[in-house]
């Protein structure tokens, strides 16, 4: 799995990944041009979208409606070190049973994005020096 980043000036950057682009931007109060979401928001965003993915995938294999699925993913900022802390999902699933309700649970619990925040990954950074762009 990749992506690259391209900056595009300013506190805005693009990213690409198989073809498919997003920007990353900041909001106006922090000298951005508000042309995207921030990099702690795609984050949300990405675990969002994982825990929904999970969630259809149980209603649809149940035959089980997933009309009006709806998935809200909160965290708060944290110190020492700054990072993101306190996640929370909460999934709504309407016209569902309640008996499925811990099912639907333990399915968006298995996304791939909530194992990784629940398990750290291994990580490690490399810097080095690129070809030079000239000004266009």
């Amino acid at each position: 799995m990749e992506t690259n980043v391209r900056y595009l000036g300013g506190v805005q950057f693009e990213a690409e990944c198989r073809g498919h682009k997003v920007v990353s931007d900041q909001p106006l109060e922090s000298k951005g041009a508000d042309g995207g979401m921030t990099p702690p928001e795609l984050l949300l965003s990405s675990l969002g979208t994982c825990a929904a993915f999970y969630a259809a995938y149980y209603l649809n294999l149940n035959r089980l409606p997933t009309e009006g699925l709806h998935v809200k993913v909160t965290a708060e900022k944290a110190k020492n070190p700054p990072r993101l802390d306190g996640f929370a999902i909460h999934v709504e699933v309407p016209g569902v049973d309640e008996a499925h309700l811990e099912p639907v649970r333990k399915a968006v619990e298995k996304c791939l994005i909530h194992a990784t925040l629940l398990h750290p990954p291994s990580m490690r950074t490399e810097v080095s020096v690129g070809e030079a762009v000239e000004a266009g």
